[in-house]
């Protein structure tokens, strides 16, 4: 995982964790990773994947963003230098917004290496997801349908529905990528609201 040098996307989850006052236990048990995979996390000893940083936010009750910051400004100015990364199985997240109080727009610049994706752990959330290809080609897979991208190409869908990604080319591909939490908070507030039995 690449982030900005000051910041540990690890010491964070440990900090959200222990405000909650939730053992690695009971982390464990709300998001279904190993209290191992966890504590590595926390550790800085192992980058979590794409799958694991939205079980984490949803068990936390926070956004995928709120993973990656200490606090919240009324308007943020992100540079491309400041983004922050998050990289596992050759996909790249970068950031490209956060830090508003009640935000419920979470965009990401994803670079997907060749053959890479999540589609050996498809996800599923509330709200709505925006997908526009801007280099390359690849696939996005919602409720079973699979819809081939290429630049210029938008995906709007319902995120409830499972849905995952992969790049079946030689070559990288690059989308943008919104989600879009509705009026009752963030994505992953409301998923940790609306699914109770992930939540535990």
């Amino acid at each position: 995982m690449s982030l900005r040098p000051e910041f540990n996307v690890g010491q964070r989850i440990r900090l959200l964790r222990e405000r909650q006052g939730l053992s690695l236990r009971a982390l464990a048990e709300r998001c279904g990773l190993s209290t191992t995979a966890i504590s590595q996390i926390e550790r800085g000893d192992n980058s979590p994947t794409v799958s694991s940083l939205h079980q984490l936010a949803i068990a936390l009750g926070v956004s995928i963003t709120d993973l990656f910051q200490d606090e919240h400004h009324a308007a943020m100015l992100i540079r491309p230098a400041e983004r922050l990364r998050a990289e596992a199985g050759g996909v790249l997240m970068e950031n490209l917004g956060l830090g508003l109080p009640y935000q419920q727009l979470e965009p990401f610049l994803v670079t997907l290496a060749p053959g890479a994706g999540n589609a050996d752990q498809p996800v599923s959330h509330a709200g709505e997801e925006f997908v526009h290809c801007l280099e390359g080609a690849f696939d996005y897979c919602v409720a079973d349908r699979l819809f081939s991208l290429e630049p210029g190409d938008s995906l709007l869908f319902e995120a409830v529905r499972p849905h995952y990604f992969h790049n079946p080319t030689d070559k990288p591909a690059r989308f943008l990528l919104i989600f879009q939490a509705g009026g009752s908070g963030t994505l992953a507030r409301r998923l940790h609201a609306e699914t109770a039995h992930e939540a535990g």
